[in-house]
């Protein structure tokens, strides 16, 4: 019996995942240390589907005293606190349902028939992709 490689499986997996929070998106924790919080996503890392919140999963790091380089500056050591990305299944949309509380949502996708226009004047109808929060069914 052969077993399975791991690493493979993952990686093809990865390829086809899709990361539909944003920077800027206004997420809440659901699960792990900090589950509750909510902020802001500062950066998207979507080939390792990880994400970035301001204010969640802060990580201490101990840094050496540098030697300033000529194309670099002197940095001081010491303990520094920072945002460590969490896994993007970990969080949730937050939006503004219609009496302005804000719920907890997963997003879908609607495809809207737009026209445009060519250079030469020619006007053609094609389809652009937008976001929605499934809860409430408005654009994101």
């Amino acid at each position: 019996m052969t077993k399975k490689n791991t690493k493979i499986n993952a990686a093809v997996s990865r390829e086809h995942a899709r990361v539909d929070i944003r920077k800027g998106d206004r997420v809440k924790v659901l699960s792990g240390k900090d589950k509750g919080l909510t902020g802001e996503v500062l950066s998207v890392q979507p080939d390792r589907e990880l994400v970035t919140v301001s204010g969640v999963n802060i990580v201490k790091r101990h840094l050496k005293d540098t030697q300033a380089q000529p194309n670099s500056q002197q940095t001081k050591g010491g303990i520094v606190s920072s945002e460590a990305p969490i896994h993007v299944s970990n969080v949730g949309l937050v939006v503004k349902d219609g009496e302005g509380n804000e719920v907890t949502t997963r997003i879908g996708h609607r495809r809207d028939q737009v026209t445009k226009r060519r250079p030469d004047g020619t006007e053609y109808t094609a389809y652009r992709s937008v976001r929605i929060a499934r809860k409430t069914g408005e654009e994101i």
